[in-house]
Order: structure tokens, then C-alpha cells, then sequence
């Protein structure tokens, strides 16, 4: 669709770029190490610095208490993160339990590795599931289940209750946990984020994933980490030390020091930016003629296409770009059954004038 939306001159709110500017602080950081000469291998895991402030991260907002020494191995992003995993932890046909709609990545880095994905449908509009659903897609072969929350790309949040339900489900049938948390600062209408390490008796079969790429728009940067006890966090970090040997070691330092000098209210405000310009947004969908499913978190917003008439997501998103000149994401990117094809995603981490633009252009939609 991107290149659709170049051909046609059209505003891209498809790919998730997240093109707002980094903090000067992390900037400011990344300049100093680059300029000092941070140059060489860093250890596979990590410099000491990122890795020990991510355990203070980890303490105070994801409730988890772990060992920086052992337990975190710092990745090229966090889908450097999830590839380590999957390649580390599961054999070609082992089964993996991942909800629709589901991240692309996840999916493909899955099929690289010869694990069979196993789906389990969230019914909107509040992309709900039931251990029953959990249950039916359990098979002999089945050895984990993915949690990515907030989630790309509905913006569902996952509740404690939810969350509470998961845990069960996994220490029932002896499952591994993997759970990408990408997006856990980008919450709404006071939610909380959970990670499901934090419940009892998850942490020593949870790998927890997340990274920088979206807090501060370092897309482009790809630092990441993983989070598990040493008798998961080992394999991690040796496939992570053949494939990308480390994360480059003067943005390690960049992020670990502008961590260090950003205030707690920076996490706050980006939030409530982001949660401002999901209300705008949704409502110009609504007025286009399209029903959003409001995401509780996240940047991104899947809308209702079927008024359009149109016989496929893809034809969908295309006659948006053609009528209004606003690039999307076809639904069916995000799902295995049909249930995508009347679904269209949207971006929304872009700076006010483009976002308003693209509000305004889709108010000519049929018209």
C-alpha cells in the first residue's frame, strides 16, 4: 500500500512508521556515545548500563523483579527479540496459540521457523475471547501462546481479567508465554498495562518482549530486549549472539542514558498526545461513513469498511486511496479467515497537520 499511496500522491496512514520526532535527550545521548567512539561489539546481551536501567524499568513498571545479569538479553527491536525466541526456544512443528487479528511479523517469523500457528479469533467490538475459545485451538502439539498487548493492530488492551485467564491456561498445560509489549506506554481512558510475567507463576514461563521503537520513535534505531528466567534467556541470547551478534552499541548507550534524563510525566503526556488524536481520528471515520473500533491503546485504529460495497478488504483500502487519497492497510493482513476482508487499518502516530489532512480528505469519501 505504500506504494500505492506514492503513486497516487496520497497521505500514508498504512505502514507504522511512527515518523514523530525522538526526545532531544535520547538524541542528545546517542550524538555523545557516536562521538566518544562507542564503536566496538557490545556483549551479546547488552551494555551493563541499558541492561541494569531496564531492570529498574522493569521494577517499577512492569512489576517484575529480575536479574540484569542474567535474565535480560538487549536485541536488534523487538522483533529481533521475537525471531531469537522463536529460533531459541521451539522446533520445526511445535504449534504456537496467537490471537486474530494478529501482527504479520509474529506470524512470518513463526513460518521461518517451522512453527504452526494455531488461531484464536477476538470477537469485536471489544476483541474478547473465552477459555473455551483458548481450549478448542489446544492440540498435542501446542507448546506456547503469543500475547501482544496493546495490540497492533486492534489497540486492544488485555485486562487483568484476561490476563488472569491466560495464566491459567498456560500453567494447566504446561505452555510457554510469549507476550510483545511494544506499545505498553500507549494506553487510554486510564487503563493499565499488565504484564502477564507479573501474575504468580508466569515469570519463569513468560518471555516478555518490548523495546524502544515506539516510546521514542526510533523506528529506525532497532534496540530491543527480551525478558526470561536464565533457563530460557540463555537460548535467546545464543541465537540472538549468531543471527545479529548485538544491538548497535552507540544507540545502546543513547537509550540508557536518555532513559536516565527523560522525566516520568514525557511517558504521560506522549500517551495523552496519542489518546487526542485517537478521538479526532475516530471521528473522522465516523463522519466518513466508516465505524472505528475505538483502540484502547496503541496508534493504530481498524474501521468498518463494508458500507463501501466493496468484495474485499483490498478493494476497500484501495477505494479509499483512489476517492480520498489516504493509504490503509487491508484487513486481511491481519487475519487467516475471512473475517478481515471487511476490516481496514490505520496509523495514527503522525504530527497534527498530516493527521488533520488525512481527516479532511476522507470527508470526501463517496462524495
Amino acid at each position: 500500500m505504500t506504494r500505492e499511496c506514492n503513486l497516487a500522491g496520497g497521505i500514508n496512514l498504512g505502514q507504522g512508521i511512527c515518523d514523530l520526532p525522538t526526545p532531544p535527550e535520547v538524541l542528545d545521548e546517542a550524538s555523545k556515545a557516536v562521538l566518544a567512539d562507542k564503536s566496538v561489539y557490545s556483549k551479546y546481551e547488552g551494555i551493563d548500563e541499558l541492561r541494569e536501567a531496564l531492570a529498574d524499568k522493569l521494577h517499577t513498571h512492569n512489576k517484575l523483579d529480575v536479574d540484569p545479569d542474567s535474565d535480560i538479553v538487549v536485541t536488534v527491536g523487538s522483533t529481533g527479540a521475537f525471531a531469537s525466541t522463536i529460533q531459541g526456544l521451539f522446533n520445526p512443528g511445535d504449534e504456537l496459540m496467537v490471537f486474530e487479528p494478529y501482527y504479520g511479523y509474529h506470524l512470518n517469523t513463526m513460518r521461518v521457523g517451522g512453527v504452526k500457528p494455531n488461531f484464536v479469533t477476538l470477537e469485536p467490538p471489544n476483541w474478547e475471547f473465552s477459555a473455551e475459545k483458548l481450549e478448542a485451538a489446544l492440540t498435542p502439539k501446542t507448546r506456547g501462546i503469543v500475547v501482544n498487548t496493546p495490540t497492533n493492530p486492534s489497540g486492544k488492551v488485555f485486562t487483568r481479567e484476561e490476563m488472569n485467564t491466560i495464566a491459567w491456561f498456560c500453567q494447566k498445560h504446561d505452555l510457554i508465554a510469549i507476550t510483545d509489549e511494544i506499545y505498553e506506554y500507549i494506553l487510554y481512558d486510564g487503563r493499565e498495562h499488565i504484564s502477564l510475567a507479573s501474575l504468580p507463576g508466569m515469570y519463569e514461563r513468560t518471555v516478555t518482549i518490548s523495546g524502544f521503537s515506539k516510546t521514542f520513535s526510533i523506528t529506525g534505531w532497532r534496540i530491543g530486549y527480551a525478558v526470561a528466567p536464565p533457563e530460557l534467556s540463555e537460548a535467546i541470547g545464543l541465537v540472538n549472539d549468531l543471527f545479529y551478534v548485538c544491538a548497535a552499541t552507540p544507540l545502546q548507550h543513547g537509550v540508557a542514558r536518555g532513559m536516565a534524563r527523560l522525566d516520568p510525566s514525557y511517558y504521560a503526556e506522549m500517551a495523552a498526545d496519542y489518546e487526542k488524536k485517537r478521538d479526532m481520528f475516530c471521528a473522522a471515520l465516523t463522519e466518513a461513513g466508516l465505524t472505528p473500533y475505538v483502540p484502547a491503546g496503541a496508534y493504530y485504529v481498524l474501521a468498518d469498511i463494508s458500507p463501501l460495497g466493496c468484495d474485499t478488504a483490498r478493494e476497500g483500502a484501495m477505494k479509499i486511496l483512489e476517492e480520498a487519497g489516504v493509504a490503509s492497510v487491508p484487513g486481511s493482513a491481519f487475519y487467516q479467515s475471512e473475517a478481515g476482508e471487511s476490516l481496514t487499518r490505520f496509523c495514527y502516530a503522525k504530527d497534527w497537520d498530516t493527521l488533520e489532512a488525512a481527516a479532511e480528505r476522507l470527508s470526501r469519501l463517496g462524495g
